[in-house]
């Protein structure tokens, strides 16, 4: 006996036995977890004390480069003990932002940070793109191993990306590309698929100039403590708001208007405990896309997206309101979208989980309460696990909860799942789902242990969820 008590002991501390699944039985426990989810959430403290980027030689007016200034006031602060860098009224071109520890970034009323269109004025760092790891052009405000750190304030930040500049990199003529412009991402981006197969070392996969992989905008990475609030983001080259393998993030009162290519609007990547909440997003991608990184480098890093609330939210225009994927391969656990808003003839979709046998990974626990949504093109709940290339490892998404979902102006399809059939969705809840003006009421392949309780289709009941 005290043998096999000594096993089982060390098969818990290796990782072999894990929590046992248990999908929740009523709304009551995810929104318990909520709550107390809520209190560890917390905003990061700062010193009281100022640095006026203009004390360090910057000039608001649209055409000088403030780069050294903002490095300066932001590394004097940093050393004092930390506070506020303060961006008072103008327009303040700059390259690359890094932010230090215990730094808050602060934009006055009627300022605005834009950022150059130059890719020199961004160095190389240690990045994600599209979810694999690589050395590449810094985002516009990015932070590595820090904490503490904050952008706040009622300014603009302005990535200062067009058709152009930035955008037709991504290779389609919609956003400027043609053959007779140098720039297509298209084979650097095949090139670093190839580096993550062949695992070569991370920092060893180096692009940059001459390679056309877009920046993100805002990417605070292996951080703790991020804080924003406030500010208006438009014009990203890429992904807009993407912590990375952060733990304590919260976003609050935070507008995005972006409608470049990939310009998703919050992608928070293999993070721990993440607030966003009071926010407004018309993307050109998806508005909130929870990832935890692609294929072979998701998988062998191994963080999921954890804790996550998505709360009091608006949705316009991108090709989903709130989604898991397609970077999911470390998996996804405990999101909870919570009284979001959502409504645009342009929205896609409303909640999507989107994956596929190249990630792998398990979704489960994803909580999405209290949801009215006007317009909407294809689905309102839409599942995915064909989403581009197959591969060896099939997904899991389970214990997925709907409740109180309105829809006044639906779209092609109510539910939409396309899946396994080895590895069905499961433990699918709609509860109180009212949906008018949708094409049709659903198609599903392969669902299993499906609730519906109180769910009409232009005013007709649903009661089943059939292939």
């Amino acid at each position: 006996m005290k043998k096999y008590i000594l096993f089982l002991l060390f098969l818990v501390l290796s990782g072999t036995v894990s929590a046992q699944y248990k999908p929740w039985a009523s709304a009551k426990q995810p929104l318990k977890e909520i709550k107390a989810l809520k209190k560890q959430i917390k905003k990061p403290e700062f010193r009281k004390a100022d640095y006026l980027i203009t004390d360090f030689g910057a000039v608001g007016d649209g055409k000088t480069k403030n780069t050294e200034a903002f490095k300066k006031a932001i590394e004097k602060c940093n050393a004092e003990g930390g506070g506020r860098v303060v961006v008072p009224k103008g327009i303040f071109l700059t390259g690359a932002i890094y932010l230090k520890s215990n730094v808050e970034l602060h934009l006055n009323d009627d300022s605005t940070i834009l950022f150059s269109q130059d890719s020199n004025d961004y160095p190389i760092v240690f990045t994600r793109w599209e979810g694999m790891e690589c050395m590449n052009y810094s985002s516009l405000i990015y932070a590595y191993e820090e904490e503490n750190i904050a952008v706040t304030g009622k300014g603009t930040l302005d990535g200062n990306a067009d058709n152009d500049n930035w955008w037709f990199w991504c290779g389609a003529t919609k956003y400027g590309y043609n053959e007779t412009r140098p720039g297509r991402q298209n084979p650097a981006r095949a090139k670093l698929h190839e580096y993550m197969a062949q695992r070569k070392p991370a920092r060893e996969r180096i692009f940059g100039d001459g390679w056309y992989l877009r920046p993100n905008f805002v990417q605070p990475y292996k951080s703790k403590n991020f804080y924003m609030a406030d500010v208006l983001v438009k014009n990203s080259p890429m992904w807009n708001l993407n912590p990375v393998l952060c733990e304590n993030v919260l976003i609050e009162r935070v507008k995005v208007i972006s409608h470049g290519p990939n310009n998703d609007g919050f992608d928070p990547e293999a993070c721990k405990n993440v607030w966003i909440k009071d926010s407004y997003f018309d993307t050109g991608d998806d508005c909130i896309a929870i990832k935890s990184g692609r294929d072979e480098d998701g998988r062998d890093i191994g963080k999921p997206a954890e804790n996550h609330i998505v709360e009091n939210c608006e949705m316009k225009d991108g090709h989903g309101g709130v989604v898991i994927g397609s970077e999911i391969a470390g998996g996804a656990k405990n999101i909870y979208a919570v009284g979001n808003v959502m409504d645009s003839k342009n929205l896609d979709r409303a909640l999507r989980i989107k994956t596929s046998s190249s990630r792998g990974g398990i979704i489960e626990n994803v909580f999405f309460y209290n949801t009215k949504v006007g317009a909407y093109k294809e689905a309102a709940v839409r599942f995915n696990m064909h989403y581009e290339k197959p591969g060896n490892h099939i997904p899991t998404i389970r214990n997925i909860w709907v409740e109180n979902l309105t829809v006044e102006k639906g779209g092609k399809y109510a539910v939409f799942s396309d899946a396994y059939e080895t590895s069905p969705v499961t433990d699918f809840t709609m509860i109180n789902a009212k949906m008018v003006g949708v094409q049709i009421p659903y198609k599903v392949d392969y669902m299993k242990n499906v609730t519906l309780k109180n769910v009409t289709v232009n005013g007709k009941p649903l009661t089943e969820l059939k292939p």
